[in-house]
């Protein structure tokens, strides 16, 4: 978005203000200037004179000697090579000391070209005559200038006044980042009214009048919108008695500084409304439209059309077309078509204004292949309201130009109205939420710079429709925030639960996760969510397996990237195949990834998503370094006590022998064991793989932070050591189990310091021996108050098999 800041002072006459004051301010206040340029930059010393004699020079044939009368001082001598001047023209001339703007090698030359009086081909020449390129500028922008040759002034220009001032070349042109959601800022006079509140001075937009003669346009046009859902608001009027002809200076100018090259009135006016109001328009030769009718309709399907641009494009079903009785004429909100183009030779015109769906002007855009102003504009979203006041501004300057005779009234198509909305307003919150201290009248006060209304009884601001991003209080702390200024709200420290400076429960217990494993050496993976279908039978499970039922990606990269992952082992064992078929010896992996479970299929709901903390290593450890990760993290979120290890896991990726289900109570929280062979042989790894995976959903669910205190022990503690003999089906979980529920309240500790498999005891059997630790908190214990438990530890392993070791 591109505005002059001469356009912007004509709504903002009290606006005094250099470019780099304006750039700084409107960014400041919401407005982001990316940038601006100066069309003057270049020039200097450039001012009206009049051509009083021309003779030719006595030296060279294609050279001319002017005498030009430059004003107040005397007539000064300019030799030319210009061929269509002749005396009595006013032309801009630059004078001794002056520069022109200039090229080298097609670029522009920083600074321009300074002039210094001299002689060409011995006679004396004080300046230069210029063209319009020379001024910095192009035909395209002053369509009047000559092909070749010096500019020559056609209005009632004074002699001796700028030049540069007179062909509105001391302009700024400013560039502006405008957000999606302020569509009121794509208009000039969005950015005007910006511009007033951001320098609090009045804004005053153009006074629209009633136009029209005593006919009635229904005589002339009759219109039908079949869908409303994408043409909410269509607007048209009619003009007789066109006078085609150039558009007044003012207005090419101020075209000019947008970028957009004056062509004709009719056809200017429709860019400068669309400009100034940011409501895109668009007219028709009325004679070209069959059967006086318009009809919006959606394309058929492969239909073609020819736009203005002479290219024909092919139509689905969901682009939306502006038609007469008979064929289309235009393609909404995006180009009209070649065959109701406006002519010199038009007598009526039709005007439109109307608002289209946005969303769906966008992808007709794409799917057409053609972009344009208008398009650019009604993809964000317009206002509906705004359509007629721009089509009757239109036809004002119809009148106020003289290029035709507005016919009364307006066919107006409006299905539901959009309305204006309330926002509730609380001085005390906005102050809170920017930590400020500013009173309900300062905050008041903005908002009326920027013509949004109060209502005291409801204690409300009235949003106009044209403001679509003011929804909540939020938005309105924003718009207090940048009138205000960022800069005068003081630091402050922010309120509420967030500054307990805690990450959410959740989070620290997968911060823990992270702490531990890179704590005993493993490194963080990352892998794919989605995978490939023959992941289950590299894990060698079942056909009727559960983890089978995944959810299937309707468009995937390809088949190895078709499901969402039910269980996280294959990516984690992709990363270790990796590192072990590059020769890394010990490699530890960790990763914190989410695996996606269907409720059931084919889908009716997202599925549940289960953070899972994989761990994998090969090389240096075995199973019981594995288990000694889980069992710190399992102790540093507070869930060590109850962990119970069940080796029929299960699980046909492991190995039969060498896993364990992790239970904590009756809560199942993951498993760990070393990868089946076979497995290993399916990801070419030679060497143990050990894993473990936990459920984090369920961790978390388990876990706490509190810890309580207890003091160190004022008295002394018993142990007594058992040597015990057991089959080798029994596992140390279960001896200890045994310790647990008989050991009593003074039952302090227990701890495994022999495991013997030898000649010396029997075959099929093994030999354990525990240090079993009793401690009271408020007595010396005596053998009295520890043999009861040991009698009872040892008929419970009497029942289980197990005999003390003699």
């Amino acid at each position: 978005m591109n505005t002059s800041l001469s356009w912007i002072k004509a709504y903002v006459p009290d606006l005094e203000t250099t470019p780099q004051e304006y750039t700084d301010a409107m960014t400041l206040s919401g407005s982001k200037v990316e940038g601006y340029q100066r069309l003057d930059e270049d020039l200097s010393q450039i001012i009206v004179g009049q051509i009083q004699k021309i003779e030719k020079h006595p030296d060279a044939d294609k050279l001319v000697v002017c005498r030009v009368n430059i004003g107040k001082d005397a007539p000064i001598q300019i030799v030319t090579g210009a061929s269509n001047i002749k005396e009595g023209d006013k032309v801009p001339v630059v004078l001794d000391g002056g520069r022109v703007a200039g090229s080298h090698d097609g670029k522009m030359t920083q600074g321009g070209i300074k002039i210094k009086k001299g002689k060409l081909r011995g006679v004396e020449s004080n300046g230069m005559l210029c063209s319009i390129e020379e001024l910095g500028s192009s035909r395209d922008m002053y369509p009047e200038a000559p092909e070749s040759g010096i500019y020559i002034f056609e209005e009632d220009v004074a002699i001796g006044e700028s030049a540069i001032h007179a062909l509105g070349l001391d302009d700024v042109i400013f560039e502006y980042e405008i957000t999606s959601n302020r569509v009121d800022c794509f208009g000039v006079l969005g950015i005007a009214r910006e511009a007033a509140a951001t320098f609090g001075k009045e804004f005053h937009p153009p006074v629209v009048t009633q136009t029209g003669n005593e006919e009635d346009v229904n005589n002339y046009i009759k219109v039908t919108v079949e869908d409303k859902e994408l043409c909410p608001r269509y607007c048209a009027r009619v003009v007789k008695n066109i006078k085609i002809g150039p558009s007044p200076k003012w207005m090419q100018r101020r075209l000019s500084s947008q970028g957009i090259r004056p062509i004709n009135n009719m056809v200017d006016i429709t860019n400068y409304v669309m400009e100034e109001y940011g409501q895109p328009m668009h007219a028709y030769d009325l004679s070209t439209i069959a059967g006086n009718e318009i009809v919006v309709r959606r394309a058929k399907k492969g239909e073609k059309f020819v736009t203005l641009d002479g290219q024909e494009r092919t139509m689905d079903d969901t682009v939306l077309m502006i038609c007469d009785g008979e064929k289309a004429v235009g393609i909404a909100g995006i180009m009209g078509g070649e065959n109701s183009m406006i002519t010199d030779d038009v007598t009526t015109m039709l005007f439109e204004a109307a608002c289209f769906d946005g969303t769906n002007i966008r992808l007709s855009s794409k799917k057409v292949g053609l972009r344009t102003d208008a398009s650019g504009k009604f993809e964000k979203g317009l206002d509906p309201n705004n359509a007629l006041e721009a089509m009757n501004r239109a036809c004002q300057l119809v009148e106020e130009l003289g290029a035709g005779e507005v016919v009364g009234g307006v066919v107006d198509v409006y299905g539901k109205t959009k309305e204006g909305r309330s926002v509730p307003f609380d001085e005390e919150k906005i102050n809170r939420l920017l930590g400020t201290d500013i009173s309900k009248e300062t905050m008041l006060g903005y908002f009326k710079k920027l013509d949004l209304g109060f209502d005291e009884k409801a204690n409300a601001v009235l949003v106009p429709s044209w403001r679509q991003d003011l929804v909540c209080m939020a938005d309105l702390a924003e718009e207090v925030a940048r009138f205000y200024g960022y800069d005068n709200i003081p630091t402050t420290l922010p309120t509420g639960e967030a500054t307990t400076g805690m990450l959410p429960f959740k989070l620290r217990v997968e911060e823990i996760a992270r702490e531990i494993g890179e704590f005993c050496g493993f490194s963080q993976g990352m892998s794919y969510s989605f995978e490939s279908p023959k992941v289950f039978d590299k894990l060698l499970l079942s056909q009727d397996s559960e983890l089978r039922k995944a959810v299937t990606i309707s468009n995937p990269l390809g088949e190895d990237f078709s499901i969402m992952r039910t269980i996280s082992l294959n990516g984690m064992l992709t990363s270790l195949s990796t590192n072990y078929n590059r020769r890394n010896k010990n490699v530890r992996l960790y990763e914190l990834g989410n695996i996606y479970l269907p409720k059931q299929l084919p889908l009716t709901e997202l599925p549940e998503e289960r953070m899972q903390f994989t761990l994998g290593m090969y090389g240096d450890g075995d199973f019981y370094t594995m288990k000694g990760v889980v069992e710190e993290f399992l102790e540093k979120v507070g869930l060590l006590g109850k962990v119970i290890y069940d080796p029929k896991a299960g699980k046909p990726f492991l190995h039969p022998g060498r896993q364990a289900d992790i239970y904590y109570g009756t809560a199942l929280l993951g498993y760990l064991g070393e990868l089946h062979p076979q497995v290993g042989d399916h990801y070419s790894i030679k060497d143990r793989v050990y894993v473990a995976v936990l459920d984090m959903p369920e961790v978390t669910k388990l876990a706490t932070f509190g810890r309580k205190y207890q003091g160190i022990a004022k008295y002394p503690a018993v142990s007594r050591d058992l040597s015990m003999v057991m089959p080798k089906h029994i596992l140390a979980g279960e001896v200890e189990k045994v310790f647990d529920e008989n050991g009593g309240k003074y039952l302090e500790n227990y701890q495994l310091f022999d495991v013997y498999e030898g000649s010396q005891i029997k075959a099929g059997f093994k030999s354990l021996a525990y240090s079993i630790t009793f401690r009271a908190k408020d007595k010396t214990l005596e053998e009295a108050d520890i043999s009861g438990a040991m009698e009872k530890i040892l008929k419970a392993l009497e029942d289980m098999g197990v005999e003390l070791r003699s």
